[in-house]
């Protein structure tokens, strides 16, 4: 994995799924270039420095990927100062409550533009470039929520936009396996990333048969695995990594 670039997006604190995953990707040794919120250059500056430590190089860039181009501002920026990427990595969501009473447009837009079309271009964009390249292998990885294991009240724009990218890695899988590039989606299940209040803690406490919610390690681990030539013949594929969380 030495000569290999990742792109890992929406990595903007320590505790997130992808500050783990761009850490457990140095670790193997792949070069790394993350995204992050503008507001967080301190932070990335400062995480940059830990991921060179692992002797690898690492890059990053404060985007906006709701901004329409901005799927091209990123590869291209990769492509300048890395090299062009065999791995992308798309982490990058928004969030917002909403449910049926609170529901508009621009609850629905703000979705739409960072958890379907910045995805979803983010990944056409990389199997066009990656077929010009004439790469050898490819990986593609998305994030979603198990928007398919049961409901999710009051998150109808976010349950409904994550859950479209299941429907897009299985039919982009097929069109990409002829270049050598897999696609698959990982569902990490409730994943303690500094979200969860101490009152959501305990009530979840009984649904977590395995003693404990999930930790971005488990969910790095996975995406690691997914990046690596044995996991060549695992495509079009919704991972749920959920611990056995039991929904009742």
């Amino acid at each position: 994995m030495k000569s290999k670039i990742a792109v890992v997006t929406g990595v903007s604190h320590s505790n997130g799924i992808g500050a783990a995953v761009c850490c457990k990707l140095a670790e193997a040794g792949t070069d790394i270039f993350f995204t992050y919120w503008k507001t967080e250059q301190s932070w990335a500056i400062l995480f940059q420095k830990e991921i060179e430590k692992f002797g690898v190089r690492c890059n990053s860039l404060a985007v906006d990927l709701a901004e329409e181009g901005a799927y091209l501002q990123l590869l291209d920026t990769v492509q300048e100062s890395l090299g062009f990427p065999t791995i992308l990595v798309n982490n990058a969501a928004h969030s917002a409550r909403d449910g049926y009473e609170k529901l508009d447009t621009k609850t629905l837009d703000d979705h739409y533009k960072v958890n379907m079309r910045a995805t979803f271009m983010l990944s056409v964009e990389f199997a066009r470039r990656f077929k010009t390249g004439r790469y050898s292998a490819g990986r593609i990885i998305n994030m979603t929520s198990g928007q398919d294991q049961g409901p999710m009240i009051e998150e109808l724009a976010y349950g409904a936009t994550k859950g479209a990218i299941s429907a897009f890695t299985l039919s982009l899988s097929a069109e990409l396996a002829p270049l050598g590039i897999t696609v698959n989606a990982v569902n990490p299940g409730p994943t303690d990333t500094g979200w969860m209040t101490y009152e959501l803690k305990k009530r979840l406490e009984s649904k977590f048969l395995m003693g404990r919610a999930g930790k971005p390690e488990d969910a790095a681990n996975l995406i690691t695995f997914l990046t690596k030539e044995e996991a060549g013949w695992v495509t079009g594929q919704v991972i749920h990594s959920e611990g056995a969380f039991y929904r009742s």
